[in-house]
């Protein structure tokens, strides 16, 4: 389900997921292809590691990245489930025939 609200979505993002929703910051950004792929992937990601622990890998592995780059942009650009939608997001079939648990190849 995709809900729109500015107030929702953090600065300096357009989007974000969090189990069972996708929340725009507006309206228009809906119709994006890429933008919506994207934040389907991370569902699915969060689907197959069961919602919860997919929160705690992404915030432990968000931790480390900002330890080794000492910087929030680059250790968000470089955790392995950013790192997946931002590689697949343009391929608008790649939910169809993506292997279960592929984003352990971006560790």
């Amino acid at each position: 389900m995709v809900v729109v609200s500015k107030f929702l979505v953090p600065r300096g993002y357009v989007g974000i997921t969090i189990f069972p929703f996708i929340f725009l910051k507006y309206y228009n950004l809906k119709s994006n292809p890429v933008l919506m792929n994207h934040e389907k992937i991370h569902l699915r990601q969060q689907i197959e590691l069961l919602v919860i622990p997919f929160y705690m890998f992404y915030t432990i592995e968000f931790v480390i990245r900002l330890i080794q780059y000492n910087s929030w942009y680059l250790a968000y650009q470089n955790i392995s489930f950013e790192r997946e939608a931002y590689v697949k997001e343009k391929d608008l079939n790649y939910l169809k025939s993506r292997p279960f648990w592929s984003f352990v190849g971006y560790l």
